[in-house]
């Protein structure tokens, strides 16, 4: 398979103001695009042309680190772009997703301290997931590019902490970054589906 970019779900303003256009262009059609280059150059040759993206992913960790790297975090920002929407976050979620994050996390509020959190403490680069372990729900991070795929985990949320992904809007300002993802961004919609097919 080759990487390609997807087109935006949604306007390049239709996230505002919580992350602006300038933000979701800069992201979207320099960095996301970068991943898909340089993967696509990485990929030939490496024995893996034939696998699926999550395969490729997991086969790549801790052998091949370029392509690791590039193909992870085209998987990761193909869903990012997906776990946002004009509209959303908030406390009204979907009914399995609810009722996972009361039995696993503790409730919403907690969920949503213990995100925000991850996010915050992720020293450097990386993400923070919501992501099925072992049948159960978890809140995750990791350095860098690196999905929970790679630690037996499925990602049913994730969210960019590298400083391309806020800086325009919020400086260095992570903690309120990441309020803003959690109360106006997220698509729950699309983390229960995700949920549906993990558990």
């Amino acid at each position: 398979m080759s990487f390609v970019l997807e087109d935006l779900p949604y306007a390049y303003d239709a996230l505002a103001p919580y992350m602006s256009a300038e933000t979701l262009e800069y992201h979207h059609d320099k960095h996301h695009l970068a991943y898909v280059t340089n993967g696509n150059n990485l990929l030939k040759d490496s024995g893996l042309e034939g696998k699926s993206l999550e395969e490729i992913v997991k086969e790549s960790y801790g052998t091949n680190p370029g392509l690791f790297n590039n193909a992870g975090q085209h998987l990761n920002h193909l869903h990012f772009w997906k776990w946002m929407k004009p509209n959303g976050g908030g406390t009204a979620l979907p009914s399995l997703i609810q009722k996972k994050i009361n039995e696993d996390l503790g409730g919403y509020d907690k969920f949503r301290a213990d995100f925000i959190q991850a996010g915050v403490t992720q020293f450097g680069s990386g993400w923070a997931w919501l992501a099925v372990k072992d049948g159960k729900l978890e809140v995750m991070k990791t350095p860098n590019g690196e999905n929970p795929l790679v630690f037996g985990a499925v990602p049913v949320l994730g969210v960019d902490v590298w400083e391309h992904s806020y800086y325009i809007d919020y400086r260095n300002a992570r903690p309120k970054y990441l309020e803003a993802f959690v109360d106006n961004l997220v698509n729950w919609e699309y983390v229960e589906e995700l949920l549906e097919k993990a558990v």
